[in-house]
């Protein structure tokens, strides 16, 4: 890549961002006039501006990376394999926070919404979803949205299913990644998913409850779930930038009840 790509990397997150030139060039500490230079490619960034303007529009490690690259230097986060020596103690402890929320399910997802990590309760919850549905390793959109996966059992599908292509699509915008790319397009394929123009405005019908659920038919009964979504506050490694840690509670006493049942 050249000078000028990463310009134009900086200025459409930028535009991402929502912030103006100049808003960003005085924020940094220089002149609007370097900053529009760097973005046409007129002037080669150091990397401490680099990593300084990322830090500005809250740039994931993985593509500050990619901006250094693009600009002919080295990266300069690491990104070590969870199940590796760095990350020992870190995997670790959140097997242990996943474990702590048993008989609930958990999930520990990288960017791409892999599974990297489960406990017991979300391990019996896809069971029964084929395994060239779940995909290796398992992914959270391709469980929730194959009509073999969670799909034909969601009772407000397209709702939730508004919901997570949403948040696919915010993924796909923020990083440009075309692995996550392709796995929206593929998903736009599936049966029973709705039109872009309908999800993108599509609300939810629970206007009485202050987050929305997950109503899933499973094992006879019907649960309902809300998720909190968990990340890392200062993470100095890609693995963990990347990393989400996600955990379902019950939204109802029927479906606590059954979630705290002995398989």
């Amino acid at each position: 890549m050249t000078t000028a790509n990463v310009g134009e990397l900086i200025r459409q997150q930028r535009g991402l961002a929502r912030r103006s030139q100049l808003d960003l060039a005085y924020e940094i500490g220089v002149s609007p006039r370097h900053l529009s230079f760097v973005e046409l490619g007129k002037s080669k960034p150091s990397p401490g501006l680099l990593i300084k303007i990322a830090e500005h529009l809250d740039l994931p490690l993985r593509e500050r990376n990619d901006w250094l690259l693009a600009a002919g230097y080295a990266p300069r986060y690491p990104e070590s394999p969870l199940t590796g020596p760095a990350l020992s103690r870190v995997r670790t402890s959140l097997q242990a926070l996943l474990d702590a929320h048993d008989p609930f399910p958990g999930l520990a997802i990288d960017g791409h919404w892999n599974v990297l990590l489960s406990n017991r309760a979300a391990r019996r919850l896809v069971a029964g979803i084929p395994e060239d549905v779940r995909g290796e390793p398992a992914n959270i959109f391709r469980m929730a949205l194959h009509p073999a996966g969670f799909a034909g059992r969601t009772r407000n599908f397209p709702e939730w299913s508004a919901y997570l292509l949403r948040r696919l699509d915010r993924a796909v915008v923020r990083t440009q990644d075309p692995g996550l790319a392709a796995l929206a397009d593929e998903v736009a394929t599936w049966p029973a998913i709705p039109e872009r123009q309908t999800w993108r405005h599509l609300s939810s019908d629970e206007a009485d409850d202050p987050v929305l659920s997950w109503r899933l038919e499973h094992a006879g009964a019907e649960l309902s779930m809300f998720t909190l979504l968990s990340t890392f506050g200062t993470p100095l490694d890609v693995t963990l930038s990347d990393l989400s840690i996600e955990l379902f509670f019950p939204a109802d006493e029927q479906t606590e009840a059954t979630l705290r049942r002995p398989a």
